[in-house]
């Protein structure tokens, strides 16, 4: 997820345990996704839309900490 800051992630899983939750949660939603899309585990499709809009919406709002991080550390 949005490996172009991956510097930023870095100090940020480390300084802000919201942001490591929220990052952690993200990437477990990603692996049960490509788990269902790949044929490997069963989910129905409204659970599957579900999941996928759980996972956006948590992209945004680690997107948005991110951005809030670089200004503030004028990176």
């Amino acid at each position: 997820m949005l490996h172009e800051y991956r510097d930023v992630i870095t100090k940020l899983k480390v300084e802000d345990a919201h942001f490591a939750k929220i990052f952690e949660r993200h990437n477990d939603l990603d692996d049960k996704v490509t788990e269902v899309e790949d044929g490997r585990e069963h989910m129905e499709q409204l659970e599957l839309e579900k999941l996928k809009k759980e996972k956006l919406k948590l992209k945004d709002e680690a997107y948005a900490m991110i951005l809030k991080y670089k200004k503030e550390h004028n990176l």
